[in-house]
């Protein structure tokens, strides 16, 4: 193992310790009580499974909220960040020992990623409950939009290099920062990763320790922030990270092919009619708002 991947395990390791500790200190100061039950751990055995095949996690997981009603919409970019963040760090560890690609570029894709998501938790922690409907509806239906283009060849295929240099480099480190505040609010980071590095030549297989060591340090990094306004579901961010053993596990050891096209096309269609709930109610919201003022007209 070369010297820059053992420095972002070693990061990843650190910012995790401070992450636990961040969430026993929430729940100690907002006194959390519950356990997960089995529908909270099965929404995390699946979702995360999809993850590890390179399908995602946040837009089927926040469908999968939407379709139960729990927990809060404002309360759900936190939970993913929390609750997924268990999956990233397995994830971490699994493909950036087994996958080649730039030590240099790996390092500052991985730091520029984790500022964007502390900065993006920020701004999230203190968005009101309309926007961040808004901003997930919207998420959601660029979700589905990317697992269509995939399903239909659309994506670049890229090249073959491991590596940028270049403008190349610093147009996919600054993307990258963008990349990890959008994450905050629920959009994934696989798709538009995987379209920005195949255009500028990478081959495919190197994106991915990229993506997975990316989420690997800024979901606990923005984890800190929701810790710290309290805006995540607590027994579902567990119930997140309790099936997320199972499913990510299963996924990279035991299972080795599937009909990822067809599983695609049914979380697109899943996402979609999620999309349009979330836009809905935003909507609801506004309407609710408004109705005072139409009163007094």
């Amino acid at each position: 193992m070369n010297a820059a991947k053992f420095g972002i395990l070693l990061a990843l390791v650190l910012v995790n310790i401070a992450f636990v500790i961040g969430w026993v200190w929430a729940v100690r100061r907002d006194r959390l009580r519950g356990l997960p039950g089995p529908a909270d751990i099965g929404i995390g055995c699946l979702t995360t499974f999809l993850d590890a095949l390179g399908i995602g996690s946040f837009a089927p997981t926040t469908a999968l909220f939407k379709f139960r009603g729990r927990p809060a919409d404002e309360l759900i970019p936190g939970t993913l960040n929390v609750g997924l963040n268990a999956a990233a760090f397995l994830e971490t560890v699994l493909f950036i020992t087994v996958v080649t690609v730039q030590p240099a570029l790996l390092v500052c894709m991985v730091a520029s990623a984790a500022a964007g998501a502390w900065l993006g938790a920020g701004v999230v922690s203190r968005m009101p409950r309309r926007s961040i409907q808004l901003f997930m509806g919207v998420a959601l239906l660029t979700a589905a939009t990317f697992f269509a283009l995939r399903n239909l060849g659309a994506f670049p295929q890229g090249g073959a290099e491991l590596g940028l240099a270049g403008w190349r480099f610093a147009l996919a480190v600054v993307a990258s920062f963008v990349f990890g505040a959008l994450m905050c609010i629920g959009i994934g980071n696989y798709a538009p990763l995987m379209i920005l590095l195949a255009l500028l030549g990478m081959h495919p297989l190197a994106a991915f320790p990229i993506m997975m060591a990316s989420d690997g340090m800024l979901q606990p990094v923005a984890s800190l922030g929701f810790f710290r306004s309290g805006r995540f579901a607590h027994v579902p961010a567990l119930g997140l990270t309790a099936g997320c053993f199972i499913g990510v596990l299963t996924a990279f050891f035991i299972v080795k092919s599937l009909p990822l096209t067809t599983m695609r096309w049914l979380v697109t269609a899943v996402v979609t009619y999620a999309a349009v709930s979330m836009l809905r109610s935003a909507r609801a919201g506004a309407a609710r708002t408004d109705a005072p003022d139409a009163a007094l007209d």
